[in-house]
């Protein structure tokens, strides 16, 4: 598919003059689609500008008391006085924007989907920056050249950029697209040490992420982890310096699969896992057993070190099919808090751990520091919260997984990004017992509490008007510092796709409403997709307004 830009006047000239990235595309190109821009782009700036001028607003209550204590104790509505306004934009770049080898792919495409995003109102985009692809010629040899390209035609875009540090794989989740292993020399380590990624009550290990129970083991190549993302955020600082805090808005910190702080413990590679199932503890390498049993002995009950729960279950089970989960199971034994506590512990002093590499590095940049926290909605209205206790979330009836968790980030200076913001209750099967709505309104009122800025994402994939408004309405009671879309691709710009998004940008820039865009506007007052389907093409073109590029599409 091409991405067609027309305007009666060009606003592409004054932002970057390189003419060769507005070429048409080549014929391996797809038939286009036409996304018409305004003759004057928006301001990039105006949505920093409307939230830090727009006035406080009281939090909506989007829970009721009754059920909020029911399910965690507590937990009764509190209005914040968070500020209210305009929410900037960013939108997720493609998996292999930078592929594998290092290399920047479809430039033309990338720099004028850019552009159509600048046009939309978009405050940014958001990368992922490879550790398997920067670091992967050895360790200590750092190849950032795609990445300065891109940084640049960002620039050019007049756009910024949320950099996330990667620090684990792609491939085998949820909307993975592509495969980018670790570094092979780290593959390498773990071959000769399998103990270093994280291991389950079977013996599989998971090559997604270095396992933090070796956190400060120089178990890579001489040394820990934590010495080798320091590294990396360094020689990353020092290659973009001139660009932090202008052009790279924020780092986000990645700390476990996904990018996010929490254990693999819902792997869908191979079929290991299958939705709703409630996961499996990731506590079974060397380091993590050395650990448990170490806690247990200071504990008084050596016999609670020698692994993980018996009666846990295995990943596509549901809570009350296991001994531990269900409704009175062992999770609210005095074992079972010993071990939740341990666990989601462990995590805890992995995130403050990584964080704290992170502010050492990027203080006085200008760049924002984030982290992300999953969405993990299903079983949420059980009272263990299964699929959370697995991913290392000690979020139950009786206790938040989320404070420890805020408090650590506000303590560092960072944002707290959290996904599922776009999904509704009632669109959730019910065997699921599923509630993101509950759990967004829960973690908002921490971060609230805790101090620490809130930032969102969608989990899935979504370009309807429902999935839109539920994110306009959570943010216009949670304060949200910024909202990230996931992600540019052809879909993004097909006709109603298209419209849907622009309605969405201009709805978070006014801080709630959601004007319906017309599906024609000649006069180009406001941004309007034309869908040029395969019978209307031939003739539609020749109409279109004013001259413009065609480009491939992601």
């Amino acid at each position: 598919m091409a991405l067609t830009l027309r305007s009666s006047t060009s606003f592409l000239s004054p932002v970057d003059p390189v003419s060769k990235l507005l070429h048409k595309a080549g014929a391996e190109d797809a038939p286009p689609c036409c996304v018409a821009v305004p003759a004057t782009s928006p301001p990039s700036r105006r949505l920093r500008l409307l939230r830090a001028g727009a006035a406080a607003a009281p939090l909506e209550a989007e829970r009721a008391p009754a059920e909020a204590e029911l399910l965690h104790g507590g937990g009764a509505q509190q209005q914040h006085g968070r500020p209210q306004g305009g929410v900037p934009v960013y939108v997720m770049l493609p998996l292999d924007t930078v592929g594998p080898g290092g290399q920047l792919g479809r430039a033309r495409a990338v720099a004028a989907s850019l552009m159509a995003l600048r046009g939309a109102g978009v405050e940014g985009v958001m990368v992922d920056v490879w550790w398997g692809v920067v670091e992967r010629d050895g360790p200590g040899r750092y190849d950032w050249e795609a990445y300065a390209e891109l940084v640049r035609m960002v620039e050019r875009a007049g756009l910024r950029l949320q950099a996330v540090m990667s620090f684990h794989q792609c491939g085998g989740n949820v909307g993975d697209s592509c495969n980018i292993p670790l570094p092979q020399w780290v593959l390498d380590e773990m071959s000769s040490n399998p103990d270093i990624v994280y291991t389950d009550r079977s013996g599989r290990r998971n090559p997604e992420y270095i396992s933090l129970g070796c956190d400060t083991m120089p178990v890579l190549k001489g040394r820990t982890p934590i010495q080798v993302y320091s590294d990396y955020m360094r020689s990353f600082r020092d290659r973009f310096q001139d660009y932090l805090g202008n052009v790279i808005a924020e780092i986000q910190v990645g700390m476990g699969p996904c990018g996010e702080l929490r254990y693999p413990s819902y792997p869908e590679a191979n079929g290991t896992w299958r939705f709703p199932g409630i996961g499996e503890f990731q506590c079974y390498d060397k380091y993590m057993r050395a650990s448990l049993q170490a806690a247990a002995i200071e504990a008084g009950h050596e016999e609670w070190g020698r692994g993980g729960p018996h009666d846990a279950g295995e990943y596509k089970q549901l809570p009350e099919e296991t001994g531990f989960f269900r409704r009175e199971g062992t999770w609210n034994t005095e074992y079972g808090r010993f071990f939740l506590q341990w666990y989601s512990g462990m995590l805890l002093e992995h995130g403050d751990r990584v964080m704290a590499a992170a502010e050492s590095v990027f203080r006085g940049t200008g760049a924002t520091l984030s982290a992300k926290v999953a969405g993990i909605h299903w079983h949420y209205r059980t009272r263990s919260h299964a699929a959370e206790l697995t991913a290392g979330y000690y979020n139950t009836r009786h206790s938040d997984g989320y404070a420890p968790i805020a408090r650590m980030l506000a303590k560092r200076g960072a944002v707290l990004n959290f996904t599922c913001m776009e999904m509704k209750d009632e669109q959730q099967p019910a065997h699921a017992s599923c509630s993101p709505e509950l759990l967004v309104q829960q973690v908002k009122d921490t971060a609230a509490a805790a101090g620490v800025e809130l930032a969102g994402e969608n989990a899935l994939e979504r370009y309807d008007d429902a999935a839109f408004s539920q994110v306009v309405a959570t943010a216009r009671g949670a304060g949200l510092s910024a909202f990230t879309y996931l992600r540019m691709n052809k879909k993004l710009f097909d006709g109603d796709n298209w419209r849907e998004f622009v309605s969405f940008v201009r709805a978070m820039a006014d801080g709630g409403s959601r004007p319906a865009l017309p599906r024609c506007d000649t006069g180009h007052s406001d941004l309007y997709v034309g869908f040029l389907d395969a019978a209307k093409e031939r003739k539609a073109a020749p109409e279109a307004e004013g001259a413009g590029a065609a480009v491939a599409v992601l």
